[in-house]
């Protein structure tokens, strides 16, 4: 294993939270004193992966939330969910999880504009959820008395494990449409 791939893995490991590759490859230069590209360094992770691809290890490098981190396979989903889950009884609420998806897809949005929606009160779910800083307020609406409006955070990228919101499932993805109301069937 080279000297680059080594850093790599030393930075990635630890990192809290995803390393975007320009913040490696720019470390790695410096440190290294030696101009290093950022496709040296994809190289090296894709060298470094196809090591971790072997079944002794549980782990190995993702490409998440905007940069690259040290995620388990998904082979020990069910061993790690067992394990958080009798760790974290704290779990989003269904008020929550609705307020949050309602955010994640209409953002920048208003609390009155996720109440129109959910048709309820959603003080308690926007507090949990900026205290758990899953959403933050992105600033005020240039509408009459200036409400708050919201929008999902990094960590929301990195909880849910996408990139982009454009990762974010699709309304047609859970729309059957052989049960559309109004389409004609030809028979």
């Amino acid at each position: 294993m080279n000297s680059l791939q080594s850093h790599i893995q030393a930075l990635i490991f630890c990192a809290q939270a995803p390393v975007p590759i320009e913040d490696i490859q720019k470390c790695l230069s410096e440190v290294l004193e030696v101009e290093v590209s950022i496709s040296d360094v994809l190289e090296s992770i894709e060298e470094i992966n196809q090591r971790f691809a072997d079944d002794g290890f549980a782990f190995q490098i993702y490409a998440i939330g905007g940069g690259y981190q040290f995620l388990t396979k998904p082979d020990y989903q069910d061993t790690i969910g067992l394990f958080l889950k009798q760790k974290s009884k704290r779990k989003l609420s269904t008020s929550s999880l609705e307020t949050l998806a309602i955010i994640a897809y209409k953002q920048p949005i208003s609390k009155s504009g996720v109440e129109q929606i959910r048709g309820v009160s959603c003080d308690y779910p926007i507090h949990k959820l900026l205290e758990k800083e899953l959403i933050e307020i992105k600033g005020k609406a240039n509408t009459i008395g200036r409400p708050l409006i919201y929008g999902t955070t990094q960590k929301f990228m990195d909880y849910f494990g996408i990139n982009h919101l454009k990762d974010l499932p699709q309304l047609k993805d859970f729309v059957s449409e052989e049960n559309a109301i109004g389409e004609i069937s030809e028979n």
